[in-house]
């Protein structure tokens, strides 16, 4: 965490991007280091992304299941 709403995320292809939490999810998610997330990376800047969604423990299982995840 960055502070406020901002975030740094480790992403699939490599990339680091400063994520942020949009505003009507902002009071509702809770992220926490060494969660998975998805993000969903600018049009304009490719080094900045919009979080989307927080994955639960149940459905992070299901992904690496699945081969979706490492």
């Amino acid at each position: 965490m960055l502070g406020g709403k901002r975030l740094d995320l480790q992403c699939m292809d490599g990339v680091v991007r400063m994520g942020r939490i949009p505003g009507s999810r902002k009071r509702r998610m809770r992220i926490r280091e060494g969660d998975v997330v998805l993000a969903v990376p600018w049009d304009i800047q490719d080094s900045k992304a919009d979080v989307v969604w927080k994955y639960r423990r149940q459905e992070v299982a299901w992904l690496q299941k699945k081969g979706y995840l490492k």
